[in-house]
């Protein structure tokens, strides 16, 4: 009678706590519960105040900008009318749908909270929460949290067992599945002399087994083997994997998560604190985080949550104090310039004239071209003239090269100076005609003439003996050899004497073909400049690097690029990264305007001296109202307003 009453109150609590299951399942499908992301009371995080400002927490002596000094403190009108101080209970929790962050170091804390009521609680349900963050128009997926409830991880916990049972059936011995006790009696009575080798030490080879008895030792321990038991076994190895998908429904998972906890009892809303560590880059300004997720029973989903509303994050960062403004380098000018550059131009063994089907003549011949066509057609400067050189290498006589490398010169600019005339009237008729103020038709882009210098060097020795110097096949004495020849003054004389050296050839086809060359130096000058120089200003590109830097929150090389200009830009990028007091003393001694008195509240306030740190915050606001809103962005600053009550009014009375 007592085990019917047993049942029938056992089968009583299943059926209510089945009721109670459906009942909470039906009001998450009619949206009356609902889990939900919010964020903590505190508006921005509170910055870790020093010792020495904790000290000073109730009241405050500053001075405004008239050197008045005056009190501060958090307070309000008790019932006479008095200014009283007070504390201030910080709510746990709000409802708002965004936050201001501060970007320090070049990272940023995201913080929220996931709240799960107890009405959505169940001890027989897992809930998969996964945070979901927009960052720059990408959607990362965060860690997720799992909360498991009691028999959830109980069922779990017992798939578990059982797969180990199954993993424990399996033989992993398999003498085991040998009848011993028969395989000995066989050989007592049959096979005595194999028998004796029970209790016998002696290593005996498979061979020799087989050759005494007729057979192998295998075939006889297969004979007494329980084939049946034997692939049984080999069955259930073969079923491991089915096997554990089918005990083992939902795996306990320990990677990859950012909390996983088993709730003993639902008597109260689950609050989890969720923070992540981004960081910062260029045109990060917003993260939005959303929640989805959800709820499993066994190995089936048996609810949907839907993505909650968006939690946004504005990151606000020191990087926005940056002084935009280019900055200039004095740099005196001169009127007259100088490009050089030299061409390989094959002659013919004694000849001057240019031949383009030459070696690489084409192509030499073509840069060259493209190089003068490119200076007259420059915008800045005007070609004066041109110095051609030629160089001839050292075989045959001084006398004949001499000559020969002062026919080539001519030879080169009388080429390049009829291109030039070809090239200058091309680019005047590309230009136009057009008429000037006083009504006069003039040419739109006029070419001066320019003049071509012959130079020759009739033996290039000088370039031959640097090429020796880093030339990797000539041996070490064979250029001792060279040099030893080369203190000969003849040239002549020098020439013979190398001639008879084994090098010689390597010099002639290898060396020597390089000497030839044609130099060209361009001597221009700057259009519309008279004077020979000029002081003027350039764009400091190391300097504005920087500033860049800073903007895309690259504070090492910020700091590296702008710490020799000691100005405002130098101590934002030491502030970002908290090289505090180079930042103090780079802004001491600048002028006090709003963000130099800002930024040295936020210096000071780092530092724990907080009378001066209140005092630079209060200028900074007085000159610019904007700073009242900009104060709560920053921790530092967030903490000295609630700290102490600045820039808030009670029935229309100032506190500070």
């Amino acid at each position: 009678m007592r085990a019917r009453h047993l049942v029938v109150a056992i089968m009583l609590c299943l059926v209510v706590a089945s009721c109670g299951t459906r009942k909470k399942l039906s009001s998450l499908k009619d949206g009356s519960v609902t889990a939900g992301l919010s964020i903590s009371g505190k508006e921005i995080p509170e910055f870790s105040m020093p010792s020495e400002m904790k000290a000073h927490r109730d009241t405050l002596k500053v001075k405004d900008d008239d050197g008045r000094e005056i009190l501060i403190m958090k307070a309000i009108k008790d019932e006479n009318g008095e200014m009283v101080a007070t504390d201030v209970i910080d709510a746990a929790m709000v409802t708002a749908s965004f936050r201001n962050v501060a970007e320090r170091h070049g990272k940023v804390d995201i913080e929220f909270q996931i709240t799960v009521p107890e009405s959505m609680q169940d001890s027989k349900w897992q809930l998969r929460f996964t945070p979901d963050m927009c960052i720059l128009g990408d959607t990362v997926r965060l860690d997720p949290v799992i909360i498991t409830g009691r028999e959830y991880r109980k069922a779990q916990l017992r798939g578990y067992e059982r797969y180990q049972k199954f993993i424990d059936s399996i033989i992993t011995d398999s003498t085991v599945f040998v009848d011993s006790w028969q395989l000995e009696i066989f050989l007592e009575r049959n096979i005595p002399q194999l028998y004796a080798f029970k209790s016998d030490s002696t290593y005996v080879s498979e061979e020799d087994f087989m050759s005494y008895y007729g057979v192998t030792e295998r075939e006889a321990i297969e004979h007494y083997t329980n084939k049946l038991r034997r692939n049984w076994n080999n069955r259930k190895k073969l079923l491991t994997d089915r096997m554990y998908h089918k005990y083992v429904k939902v795996p306990i998972i320990t990677e990859g998560l950012r909390l996983d906890t088993v709730m003993q009892s639902t008597n109260g809303d689950f609050i989890y604190h969720y923070v992540q560590t981004i960081n910062t880059r260029p045109k990060l300004r917003k993260v939005e985080i959303l929640l989805s997720g959800g709820i499993w029973e066994q190995d089936k989903q048996i609810y949907k949550i839907p993505k909650s509303s968006p939690l946004t994050f504005y990151i606000s960062s020191l990087s926005a104090f940056v002084d935009n403004r280019e900055k200039y380098l004095s740099s005196v000018v001169s009127r007259r310039v100088e490009a050089n550059t030299a061409c390989y131009i094959e002659f013919a063994s004694g000849k001057s004239d240019i031949r383009t089907e030459l070696g690489d003549n084409a192509s030499e011949i073509s840069r060259i071209k493209s190089n003068l066509r490119g200076l007259l057609d420059n915008i800045t400067y005007d070609l004066d003239s041109i110095i051609v050189t030629a160089n001839c290498s050292p075989e045959g006589s001084y006398q004949v090269n001499e000559k020969l490398s002062k026919q080539r010169s001519e030879s080169v600019s009388k080429y390049f100076s009829a291109y030039i005339k070809h090239c200058s009237d091309s680019i005047q008729r590309e230009a136009g005609l057009f008429y000037d103020m006083d009504g006069k038709k003039v040419r739109g882009h006029d070419i001066p003439q320019i003049k071509f210098i012959s130079k020759s060097e009739p033996e290039n020795w000088n370039m031959l003996d640097a090429l020796v110097r880093a030339d990797s096949t000539l041996s070490q004495k064979d250029k001792e050899s060279y040099f030893s020849l080369s203190l000969e003054p003849s040239k002549d004389k020098r020439e013979a004497n190398m001639q008879k050296e084994h090098y010689y050839k390597y010099l002639r086809e290898s060396l020597y073909p390089k000497l030839r060359i044609v130099g060209f130096d361009f001597r221009l000058h700057r259009k519309g400049m008279t004077q020979d120089t000029l002081a003027t200003t350039i764009l400091d590109t190391t300097y504005m690097r920087g500033v860049q830097a800073i903007r895309d929150r690259d504070y090492e090389t910020a700091v590296t690029l702008l710490r020799p200009y000691a100005d405002f830009n130098s101590a934002v990028a030491f502030c970002c990264m908290d090289y505090n007091e180079s930042a103090r003393v780079i802004l001491e001694k600048l002028d006090k305007t709003p963000q130099v008195n800002y930024m040295l509240a936020v210096v000071y306030a780092r530092k724990g001296e907080v009378e001066k740190a209140v005092e630079h915050y209060l200028r900074s606001c007085s000159q610019d109202e904007s700073f009242i809103h900009r104060g709560n962005l920053d921790p530092e600053i967030s903490t000295l307003i609630k700290t102490y009550g600045l820039n808030v009014q009670k029935d229309d009375i100032p506190i500070y």
